[in-house]
Protein backbone atom coordinates (compact mmCIF):
# COMPACT_ATOMS: atom_id res chain seq x y z
CA UNK A 1 0.00 0.00 0.00
CA UNK A 2 1.21 3.33 -1.16
CA UNK A 3 2.30 5.61 1.64
CA UNK A 4 0.46 8.99 1.98
CA UNK A 5 1.25 12.12 0.63
CA UNK A 6 2.71 14.91 3.04
CA UNK A 7 1.29 18.14 2.47
CA UNK A 8 2.33 21.44 4.48
CA UNK A 9 0.88 25.14 4.54
CA UNK A 10 1.75 28.50 5.44
CA UNK A 11 -0.72 31.40 5.99
CA UNK A 12 0.51 34.88 6.30
CA UNK A 13 -1.76 37.82 6.16
CA UNK A 14 -5.32 38.20 7.45
CA UNK A 15 -8.22 35.89 8.76
CA UNK A 16 -9.54 35.46 5.29
CA UNK A 17 -6.16 33.57 4.89
CA UNK A 18 -6.72 31.51 7.22
CA UNK A 19 -10.19 30.28 6.80
CA UNK A 20 -9.02 29.48 3.26
CA UNK A 21 -6.11 27.26 4.36
CA UNK A 22 -8.36 25.58 6.82
CA UNK A 23 -10.96 24.81 4.01
CA UNK A 24 -7.79 23.52 1.85
CA UNK A 25 -6.18 21.66 4.44
CA UNK A 26 -9.35 19.46 5.41
CA UNK A 27 -9.59 18.74 1.75
CA UNK A 28 -6.10 17.43 1.36
CA UNK A 29 -7.22 15.61 4.49
CA UNK A 30 -9.99 13.99 3.25
CA UNK A 31 -8.07 13.01 -0.03
CA UNK A 32 -5.43 10.71 3.01
CA UNK A 33 -2.75 13.52 2.59
CA UNK A 34 -0.82 14.06 5.66
CA UNK A 35 -0.10 17.17 6.83
CA UNK A 36 3.24 17.82 8.55
CA UNK A 37 4.93 21.07 10.02
CA UNK A 38 5.73 23.81 7.70
CA UNK A 39 9.83 23.24 7.33
CA UNK A 40 9.54 19.84 7.33
CA UNK A 41 10.39 17.42 4.01
CA UNK A 42 7.18 17.31 2.50
CA UNK A 43 6.18 15.93 -0.57
CA UNK A 44 4.09 19.31 -1.50
CA UNK A 45 3.92 23.37 0.36
CA UNK A 46 1.15 25.21 0.14
CA UNK A 47 2.37 28.87 0.95
CA UNK A 48 -1.13 30.94 0.99
CA UNK A 49 0.65 34.84 0.82
CA UNK A 50 -0.05 38.31 2.07
CA UNK A 51 0.83 41.85 -0.07
CA UNK A 52 -0.36 44.39 2.27
CA UNK A 53 2.53 46.03 2.67
CA UNK A 54 6.03 45.67 1.59
CA UNK A 55 7.19 43.88 5.15
CA UNK A 56 4.30 41.26 4.13
CA UNK A 57 5.95 40.35 0.04
CA UNK A 58 9.44 39.85 2.38
CA UNK A 59 8.13 37.62 4.45
CA UNK A 60 6.07 35.56 1.98
CA UNK A 61 9.60 35.63 0.23
CA UNK A 62 11.13 33.73 2.79
CA UNK A 63 8.90 31.56 3.47
CA UNK A 64 9.01 30.08 -0.45
CA UNK A 65 12.63 30.07 0.81
CA UNK A 66 11.96 27.63 3.62
CA UNK A 67 10.13 25.39 1.39
CA UNK A 68 12.72 25.30 -1.05
CA UNK A 69 15.56 24.39 1.70
CA UNK A 70 13.04 21.77 3.45
CA UNK A 71 13.21 19.74 -0.01
CA UNK A 72 14.09 21.21 -3.22
CA UNK A 73 12.26 18.13 -5.08
CA UNK A 74 9.10 19.13 -3.10
CA UNK A 75 5.95 20.47 -5.23
CA UNK A 76 6.07 24.26 -4.16
CA UNK A 77 2.18 26.05 -4.47
CA UNK A 78 2.56 29.81 -4.13
CA UNK A 79 -1.60 31.28 -3.61
CA UNK A 80 -3.20 34.65 -1.76
CA UNK A 81 -2.64 38.01 -2.50
CA UNK A 82 1.02 38.04 -3.56
CA UNK A 83 0.61 35.04 -6.15
CA UNK A 84 -2.36 37.62 -7.70
CA UNK A 85 -0.12 40.66 -7.26
CA UNK A 86 3.00 39.44 -8.66
CA UNK A 87 1.77 36.25 -10.76
CA UNK A 88 4.38 36.69 -13.72
CA UNK A 89 7.46 37.62 -11.52
CA UNK A 90 6.56 34.66 -9.24
CA UNK A 91 6.16 32.27 -11.97
CA UNK A 92 9.91 32.90 -13.21
CA UNK A 93 11.11 31.46 -9.99
CA UNK A 94 12.03 28.13 -9.82
CA UNK A 95 11.79 27.45 -6.60
CA UNK A 96 7.56 27.94 -7.10
CA UNK A 97 6.16 25.27 -9.08
CA UNK A 98 2.51 26.52 -9.56
CA UNK A 99 1.45 29.98 -8.99
CA UNK A 100 -2.73 30.52 -8.07
CA UNK A 101 -4.13 33.41 -7.52
CA UNK A 102 -7.07 34.56 -5.38
CA UNK A 103 -9.73 33.46 -8.13
CA UNK A 104 -8.79 29.94 -8.50
CA UNK A 105 -7.87 29.46 -4.90
CA UNK A 106 -10.02 26.92 -4.05
CA UNK A 107 -8.52 24.74 -6.84
CA UNK A 108 -5.42 23.99 -4.91
CA UNK A 109 -6.30 20.65 -4.01
CA UNK A 110 -7.22 20.00 -8.13
CA UNK A 111 -4.02 21.39 -8.99
CA UNK A 112 -2.14 19.44 -6.68
CA UNK A 113 -3.87 16.07 -8.20
CA UNK A 114 -3.43 16.80 -11.50
CA UNK A 115 0.36 17.47 -11.04
CA UNK A 116 1.16 14.05 -9.28
CA UNK A 117 -0.98 12.41 -12.03
CA UNK A 118 1.08 13.56 -14.33
CA UNK A 119 -1.06 15.71 -16.04
CA UNK A 120 -0.07 18.88 -17.60
CA UNK A 121 -1.75 21.70 -15.77
CA UNK A 122 -2.77 25.35 -16.86
CA UNK A 123 -4.35 27.61 -13.75
CA UNK A 124 -6.63 28.91 -15.78
CA UNK A 125 -8.56 25.63 -16.92
CA UNK A 126 -9.88 24.91 -13.20
CA UNK A 127 -13.30 27.01 -11.78
CA UNK A 128 -12.52 30.62 -10.40
CA UNK A 129 -14.56 30.72 -7.73
CA UNK A 130 -14.42 32.73 -3.91
CA UNK A 131 -16.61 30.72 -1.89
CA UNK A 132 -16.43 27.01 -3.58
CA UNK A 133 -14.98 26.03 -0.15
CA UNK A 134 -16.21 22.78 1.75
CA UNK A 135 -16.62 23.12 5.81
CA UNK A 136 -13.65 22.51 7.56
CA UNK A 137 -13.81 19.45 9.79
CA UNK A 138 -10.56 19.37 11.30
CA UNK A 139 -8.19 23.06 11.30
CA UNK A 140 -5.59 24.34 12.69
CA UNK A 141 -7.56 26.55 15.00
CA UNK A 142 -10.21 26.04 18.27
CA UNK A 143 -12.61 28.63 16.51
CA UNK A 144 -14.14 27.57 12.86
CA UNK A 145 -13.44 30.77 10.75
CA UNK A 146 -16.69 31.34 8.18
CA UNK A 147 -16.07 33.59 4.70
CA UNK A 148 -18.83 35.36 3.87
CA UNK A 149 -18.10 38.28 1.81
CA UNK A 150 -14.35 38.57 -0.21
CA UNK A 151 -13.46 41.70 -2.54
CA UNK A 152 -13.87 45.71 -1.61
CA UNK A 153 -14.97 48.80 -3.75
CA UNK A 154 -13.75 51.19 -1.69
CA UNK A 155 -10.31 51.79 -2.84
CA UNK A 156 -8.31 53.63 -0.33
CA UNK A 157 -5.13 55.33 -1.55
CA UNK A 158 -2.67 53.34 0.18
CA UNK A 159 -4.67 49.72 -0.48
CA UNK A 160 -3.62 47.15 -2.84
CA UNK A 161 -6.54 44.75 -1.88
CA UNK A 162 -9.31 45.87 -4.28
CA UNK A 163 -6.40 44.89 -7.23
CA UNK A 164 -5.59 41.42 -5.23
CA UNK A 165 -8.93 40.68 -4.25
CA UNK A 166 -11.33 42.08 -6.73
CA UNK A 167 -14.54 43.79 -6.40
CA UNK A 168 -17.03 43.44 -3.06
CA UNK A 169 -18.80 39.85 -3.80
CA UNK A 170 -21.05 38.33 -1.03
CA UNK A 171 -21.84 34.90 -0.41
CA UNK A 172 -25.36 33.65 -0.55
CA UNK A 173 -26.68 33.55 3.26
CA UNK A 174 -28.27 29.94 2.90
CA UNK A 175 -24.09 28.79 1.89
CA UNK A 176 -23.42 30.66 5.75
CA UNK A 177 -26.02 29.48 7.56
CA UNK A 178 -25.17 25.60 6.01
CA UNK A 179 -21.63 26.16 6.25
CA UNK A 180 -22.21 27.04 10.32
CA UNK A 181 -24.70 24.37 11.16
CA UNK A 182 -21.95 21.99 9.57
CA UNK A 183 -19.29 22.86 11.74
CA UNK A 184 -21.26 23.57 14.94
CA UNK A 185 -22.35 19.68 14.42
CA UNK A 186 -18.55 19.21 13.61
CA UNK A 187 -18.20 20.23 17.68
CA UNK A 188 -17.06 23.84 17.33
CA UNK A 189 -17.70 26.45 19.87
CA UNK A 190 -17.04 29.52 18.55
CA UNK A 191 -17.03 30.88 14.77
CA UNK A 192 -15.84 33.90 13.32
CA UNK A 193 -17.02 35.61 10.76
CA UNK A 194 -14.78 36.94 8.02
CA UNK A 195 -14.31 39.08 4.98
CA UNK A 196 -12.21 41.69 3.67
CA UNK A 197 -15.29 44.25 4.21
CA UNK A 198 -17.43 43.06 6.57
CA UNK A 199 -19.95 45.29 6.65
CA UNK A 200 -20.66 46.01 3.25
CA UNK A 201 -22.23 42.27 2.94
CA UNK A 202 -25.04 42.40 0.20
CA UNK A 203 -27.27 39.65 -0.95
CA UNK A 204 -30.53 40.04 -2.06
CA UNK A 205 -32.76 41.42 1.11
CA UNK A 206 -29.69 40.41 3.51
CA UNK A 207 -27.87 42.92 4.49
CA UNK A 208 -24.65 42.48 7.56
CA UNK A 209 -26.92 43.27 10.31
CA UNK A 210 -29.79 40.75 8.79
CA UNK A 211 -27.59 38.00 8.39
CA UNK A 212 -25.87 38.73 11.92
CA UNK A 213 -29.08 38.24 13.75
CA UNK A 214 -29.91 35.02 11.71
CA UNK A 215 -26.72 33.71 12.27
CA UNK A 216 -27.63 34.38 15.91
CA UNK A 217 -30.98 32.38 15.93
CA UNK A 218 -28.95 29.01 15.11
CA UNK A 219 -29.28 26.43 17.55
CA UNK A 220 -26.60 25.23 19.66
CA UNK A 221 -24.28 25.94 22.21
CA UNK A 222 -22.04 28.14 20.69
CA UNK A 223 -20.80 31.91 20.69
CA UNK A 224 -19.98 34.51 17.35
CA UNK A 225 -17.18 36.71 16.94
CA UNK A 226 -16.93 39.29 14.17
CA UNK A 227 -13.74 39.60 12.39
CA UNK A 228 -11.93 43.13 11.56
CA UNK A 229 -14.46 45.96 9.93
CA UNK A 230 -14.63 48.88 8.39
CA UNK A 231 -16.68 51.71 10.55
CA UNK A 232 -18.75 52.78 7.70
CA UNK A 233 -22.62 51.73 7.87
CA UNK A 234 -22.75 50.79 11.50
CA UNK A 235 -25.55 52.24 13.68
CA UNK A 236 -27.77 51.77 16.96
CA UNK A 237 -29.85 49.49 15.00
CA UNK A 238 -26.60 46.97 14.59
CA UNK A 239 -25.04 47.57 18.06
CA UNK A 240 -28.17 46.44 19.34
CA UNK A 241 -27.50 42.91 18.47
CA UNK A 242 -24.63 42.77 21.02
CA UNK A 243 -27.50 42.15 23.37
CA UNK A 244 -27.88 38.48 22.35
CA UNK A 245 -25.41 35.80 24.72
CA UNK A 246 -23.97 34.38 21.37
CA UNK A 247 -22.35 37.91 19.99
CA UNK A 248 -19.11 38.25 21.58
CA UNK A 249 -18.67 41.94 23.05
CA UNK A 250 -15.53 42.79 20.58
CA UNK A 251 -15.44 44.43 17.72
CA UNK A 252 -12.00 45.35 16.18
CA UNK A 253 -12.90 48.48 13.71
CA UNK A 254 -10.33 50.07 11.54
CA UNK A 255 -9.49 53.89 12.60
CA UNK A 256 -6.08 54.21 10.85
CA UNK A 257 -5.89 58.40 11.54
CA UNK A 258 -7.71 60.60 13.88
CA UNK A 259 -7.20 63.57 11.58
CA UNK A 260 -9.55 64.87 9.54
CA UNK A 261 -7.31 65.63 6.59
CA UNK A 262 -5.35 62.61 6.53
CA UNK A 263 -8.35 60.09 6.33
CA UNK A 264 -9.55 62.30 3.34
CA UNK A 265 -5.87 61.72 1.86
CA UNK A 266 -6.20 57.95 2.64
CA UNK A 267 -9.88 58.13 0.94
CA UNK A 268 -11.24 56.40 4.17
CA UNK A 269 -15.60 56.55 3.78
CA UNK A 270 -15.91 58.37 7.06
CA UNK A 271 -14.92 60.58 9.40
CA UNK A 272 -13.08 61.18 12.70
CA UNK A 273 -15.89 62.84 14.29
CA UNK A 274 -18.17 59.74 13.19
CA UNK A 275 -15.71 57.54 14.57
CA UNK A 276 -15.74 58.63 17.52
CA UNK A 277 -19.03 59.46 17.61
CA UNK A 278 -19.89 55.67 16.85
CA UNK A 279 -17.15 54.29 19.56
CA UNK A 280 -18.78 56.70 22.60
CA UNK A 281 -21.92 54.94 21.73
CA UNK A 282 -21.14 51.70 21.54
CA UNK A 283 -19.36 51.78 25.06
CA UNK A 284 -22.44 53.69 26.34
CA UNK A 285 -24.74 51.19 24.88
CA UNK A 286 -22.34 47.96 25.82
CA UNK A 287 -20.21 49.14 29.28
CA UNK A 288 -16.87 46.93 29.02
CA UNK A 289 -16.90 46.25 25.34
CA UNK A 290 -13.50 45.88 24.01
CA UNK A 291 -13.07 48.05 20.66
CA UNK A 292 -9.77 47.41 19.05
CA UNK A 293 -8.32 49.48 16.15
CA UNK A 294 -5.82 49.58 13.42
CA UNK A 295 -3.81 53.10 13.20
CA UNK A 296 -1.07 54.18 10.27
CA UNK A 297 1.19 56.49 11.42
CA UNK A 298 3.67 58.51 8.52
CA UNK A 299 1.50 58.54 5.43
CA UNK A 300 2.06 61.23 2.95
CA UNK A 301 1.82 64.90 4.56
CA UNK A 302 1.23 63.51 7.67
CA UNK A 303 2.57 66.52 10.37
CA UNK A 304 3.36 66.47 14.22
CA UNK A 305 -0.12 68.24 14.68
CA UNK A 306 -2.42 65.50 12.79
CA UNK A 307 -0.48 62.61 14.15
CA UNK A 308 -1.01 64.18 17.80
CA UNK A 309 -4.80 64.05 17.08
CA UNK A 310 -4.87 60.60 16.41
CA UNK A 311 -3.01 60.16 19.88
CA UNK A 312 -5.86 62.29 21.38
CA UNK A 313 -8.46 59.92 19.70
CA UNK A 314 -6.96 56.78 21.43
CA UNK A 315 -7.06 58.41 24.91
CA UNK A 316 -10.80 59.63 24.02
CA UNK A 317 -12.19 56.20 22.66
CA UNK A 318 -9.50 54.06 25.24
CA UNK A 319 -9.03 51.01 22.81
CA UNK A 320 -8.45 47.74 24.17
CA UNK A 321 -5.78 47.10 21.79
CA UNK A 322 -3.82 48.70 19.22
CA UNK A 323 -1.86 47.53 15.85
CA UNK A 324 -0.02 49.85 14.60
CA UNK A 325 1.60 50.50 11.34
CA UNK A 326 4.43 52.47 9.82
CA UNK A 327 2.97 53.61 6.13
CA UNK A 328 5.04 51.49 3.17
CA UNK A 329 4.65 52.64 -0.37
CA UNK A 330 2.53 50.28 -2.27
CA UNK A 331 3.38 50.29 -6.09
CA UNK A 332 -0.28 50.52 -7.72
CA UNK A 333 -1.84 52.85 -5.39
CA UNK A 334 -2.59 56.23 -5.71
CA UNK A 335 -0.49 57.00 -2.66
CA UNK A 336 2.67 56.32 -4.19
CA UNK A 337 2.37 59.54 -5.84
CA UNK A 338 1.45 61.58 -2.65
CA UNK A 339 3.83 64.28 -2.08
CA UNK A 340 5.38 64.81 1.51
CA UNK A 341 6.43 61.24 2.59
CA UNK A 342 7.57 61.08 6.06
CA UNK A 343 10.98 60.19 6.76
CA UNK A 344 11.31 56.59 8.28
CA UNK A 345 13.01 57.98 11.70
CA UNK A 346 9.83 60.07 12.42
CA UNK A 347 7.86 57.28 11.20
CA UNK A 348 9.20 54.66 13.84
CA UNK A 349 9.69 57.43 16.60
CA UNK A 350 5.31 57.81 16.13
CA UNK A 351 4.84 54.27 15.65
CA UNK A 352 6.80 54.08 19.40
CA UNK A 353 4.24 57.02 20.64
CA UNK A 354 1.59 54.94 19.90
CA UNK A 355 2.62 51.60 20.82
CA UNK A 356 3.65 52.83 24.26
CA UNK A 357 0.04 54.55 24.71
CA UNK A 358 -1.47 51.86 23.54
CA UNK A 359 0.10 49.19 25.87
CA UNK A 360 -1.15 52.00 28.92
CA UNK A 361 -4.40 51.39 27.46
CA UNK A 362 -4.28 47.82 27.32
CA UNK A 363 -3.52 47.26 30.48
CA UNK A 364 -5.81 49.59 32.14
CA UNK A 365 -8.89 47.76 29.83
CA UNK A 366 -7.51 44.12 31.02
CA UNK A 367 -7.15 45.63 34.93
CA UNK A 368 -10.98 46.45 34.70
CA UNK A 369 -12.03 42.59 34.74
CA UNK A 370 -10.31 41.99 37.93
CA UNK A 371 -13.19 40.39 40.28
CA UNK A 372 -15.74 39.97 37.08
CA UNK A 373 -16.37 36.68 35.33
CA UNK A 374 -15.39 35.60 32.08
CA UNK A 375 -16.82 33.03 29.93
CA UNK A 376 -13.73 31.36 28.75
CA UNK A 377 -13.63 28.89 26.20
CA UNK A 378 -10.37 26.54 26.85
CA UNK A 379 -8.28 26.57 23.80
CA UNK A 380 -4.90 24.94 25.49
CA UNK A 381 -4.41 22.45 28.12
CA UNK A 382 -0.72 23.89 29.60
CA UNK A 383 2.57 22.25 30.19
CA UNK A 384 1.90 22.84 34.20
CA UNK A 385 -1.85 20.91 33.42
CA UNK A 386 -3.98 24.55 33.87
CA UNK A 387 -5.61 25.67 30.70
CA UNK A 388 -5.94 29.11 28.66
CA UNK A 389 -7.88 30.37 26.37
CA UNK A 390 -10.11 33.65 25.19
CA UNK A 391 -13.19 35.05 27.37
CA UNK A 392 -15.85 36.70 25.56
CA UNK A 393 -13.93 39.99 25.26
CA UNK A 394 -11.51 38.39 23.35
CA UNK A 395 -9.19 38.74 26.06
CA UNK A 396 -6.40 35.44 26.42
CA UNK A 397 -6.86 34.11 29.99
CA UNK A 398 -5.35 30.94 32.20
CA UNK A 399 -7.62 29.09 34.53
CA UNK A 400 -5.54 28.23 37.19
CA UNK A 401 -7.40 24.94 37.36
CA UNK A 402 -5.97 21.41 37.03
CA UNK A 403 -8.13 18.55 34.67
CA UNK A 404 -10.05 21.05 32.54
CA UNK A 405 -11.44 20.09 28.69
CA UNK A 406 -10.00 21.59 25.68
CA UNK A 407 -13.27 22.98 23.46
CA UNK A 408 -15.37 23.98 26.54
CA UNK A 409 -16.42 26.62 28.21
CA UNK A 410 -16.04 27.66 32.18
CA UNK A 411 -17.13 30.75 33.57
CA UNK A 412 -14.06 32.02 35.46
CA UNK A 413 -13.50 34.91 38.14
CA UNK A 414 -10.80 36.81 37.30
CA UNK A 415 -8.14 37.32 40.17
CA UNK A 416 -5.03 38.82 38.61
CA UNK A 417 -3.14 39.60 35.66
CA UNK A 418 -0.17 38.21 34.69
CA UNK A 419 2.81 40.09 33.56
CA UNK A 420 4.47 40.00 30.30
CA UNK A 421 4.46 41.66 26.70
CA UNK A 422 0.66 40.21 26.72
CA UNK A 423 -0.79 41.00 29.91
CA UNK A 424 -2.83 37.72 30.39
CA UNK A 425 -6.15 37.48 33.09
CA UNK A 426 -6.07 34.89 35.39
CA UNK A 427 -8.21 33.07 37.55
CA UNK A 428 -10.10 29.96 38.95
CA UNK A 429 -12.98 29.36 40.63
CA UNK A 430 -14.13 27.78 38.02
CA UNK A 431 -18.19 26.50 37.31
CA UNK A 432 -18.62 24.61 33.90
CA UNK A 433 -21.32 25.61 32.16
CA UNK A 434 -21.57 23.08 29.54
Amino acid sequence: MNEPKTVAFKTLGCRLNLYETDALAAEFVRKNYKIVDFGEPADLYVINTCTVTNQSDQKSRREINVAHKANAHGVTIVTGCMATNYKEQLEKNEAIDYVVDNQHKTSVLAVAEAHFNGELVDINHFDANLFNYSPADTTFHTRSLIKIQDGCDNFCTFCIIPKVRGRATSRPPEDIFENIKTVIAYGYKEIVLTGVNLGRYQHGAYDFERLTEEILEIPGDFRVRISSIEPDGYSESFFRLFNHPKLTPHLHICLQSGSEEILLKMRRMYTARFFKDMAIKLQQMHPGFNLTTDIIVGFPGETDDQFGETLEMMKTIGFGHVHTFKYSVRKGTRAERMEGQVASHEKTQRSEEVRKLADEMKLSFRTSFIGKTQRVLVEKIRDDGTASGYGEHYVPVVIREHGLTANTFYDVMIEDILAGDEPTLTGTRVVETN
